[in-house]
């Protein structure tokens, strides 16, 4: 899977939102988020921001809903 980069202030959340690949399992993208599966677009580097943007736009076509896990 494929995870974007987190500051350390995203390591003490301890959540993430995952999007699962839906042609390759194993893959996928997780940003950091809180307990409701929000994330910070402020807090992620310019390509972690537009991956989470993509995966958005391609749910149910690239990406399945997004789950919120624990890390």
């Amino acid at each position: 899977m494929a995870l974007a980069i987190f500051s350390p202030a995203d390591a003490q959340s301890g959540f993430e939102l995952r999007f699962q690949s839906l042609f390759n399992a194993g893959r996928g993208l997780a940003f950091p988020c809180d307990a409701e599966g929000h994330v910070d677009l402020d807090g992620l580097s310019d390509s972690a921001r537009e991956n989470y943007l993509f995966a958005r736009a391609v749910v149910g076509r690239d990406y399945a809903t997004p789950q919120v896990c624990r890390r």
